[in-house]
């Protein structure tokens, strides 16, 4: 029997990576999602498999969490949770709800069975960054959003089990995040929204000035780099950047996906206040302690992204 590792967050963009990661090394998975951000789209592939279950239910109910968990896990990892920065200052509620609660029931889960757990954070949660420095670890935090403030209470409460219970955590902090299986509206990635309004041939729209520049991961090498963060004994109550060590400003990323008819526009930003200028991962802990680093370029991401979406729109 293989062992198994709980998927919270299952059927979400880069649960559905995270859980073909796992089943390729060898373990079952059982997921949980209640399809709020997720889809069955995204899990379509892995239906038919006997190591894999999922199931249907909201990660805040400590009834189906407890359900859950009733496998004698290896680990689990946490990504379930509400992921849209601009939602989160229209409804801040329902973010405290899934990504605050949500996260204590799964720590409690975690604690009653001893579980290991992988706790996806995110590159919000850093303060603004010089602009020739990458942001490591020690990086100060400033949430600019109820997004990145619950996300971070939620790494609080998970460090508080591993100091209060010796609960063995690592938080995981992956840059953003893009690949097939992405939204393409508003809540997904910019990365997925040019390339899907490319191929439609409509404008790519700018917010602000396009100055601001991000850390681009291919979801491949995310889904490995939290499997191998959460495995490692060596990260136990560490945190854990993953990103290229390189960034590029939005008006570069529009050029660089833009076809030649493609018209770039620039808007105006609707919540100019929560925007990180600059987001530049020093990935440089989890190449040392997890021997992990990034295997897709930019270019090449891309390009997979382009085509698996053209597949998709002919389908």
């Amino acid at each position: 029997m293989s062992e198994t590792v709980i998927v919270t967050g299952a059927a979400g963009f880069i649960g559905r990576w995270v859980v073909r990661e796992l089943l390729e090394r060898g373990y079952s998975v059982r997921g949980l999602d209640d399809f709020s951000n997720g889809s069955r789209r995204n899990i379509q592939a892995f239906g038919d498999r006997d190591d894999f279950e999922l199931i249907e239910g909201d990660v805040c109910d400590d009834a189906t969490v407890s359900e859950l968990f009733d496998v004698n896990p290896a680990a689990c990892i946490h990504l379930a949770a509400e992921i849209d920065v601009q939602e989160s200052l229209e409804d801040p509620q329902s973010h405290f709800e899934s990504n605050v609660v949500g996260t204590q029931t799964v720590l409690e889960a975690c604690r009653r069975t001893e579980t290991r757990l992988g706790l996806v954070g995110t590159c919000m949660v850093y303060d603004m960054a010089d602009s020739e420095e990458g942001i490591d670890e020690e990086h100060p935090v400033k949430p600019a959003s109820p997004y990145a403030g619950s996300k971070l209470a939620a790494e609080n409460l998970a460090e508080s089990y591993y100091h209060g219970y010796d609960l063995p955590v690592v938080v995981l902090r992956p840059f953003n995040t893009y690949g097939p299986y992405q939204k393409t509206g508003m809540a997904g990635g910019v990365v997925s929204i040019f390339t899907d309004r490319d191929l439609q041939g409509e404008p790519l729209k700018i917010f602000g000035d396009g100055t601001q520049s991000r850390d681009l991961l291919y979801a491949t090498d995310c889904a490995r780099f939290i499997v191998e963060g959460t495995f490692c004994d060596d990260a136990i109550g560490e945190i854990l950047n993953a990103g290229t060590g390189s960034d590029i400003s939005v008006n570069d990323l529009a050029e660089l996906i833009a076809s030649e008819e493609t018209e770039i526009t620039h808007v105006e930003h609707h919540h100019p206040q929560s925007e990180v200028q600059t987001l530049r991962c020093d990935p440089s802990k989890a190449q040392a302690m997890l021997d992990w680093e990034p295997e897709v370029s930019l270019e090449e991401g891309v390009d997979r992204l382009r085509t698996w979406l053209r597949d998709q729109r002919s389908k």
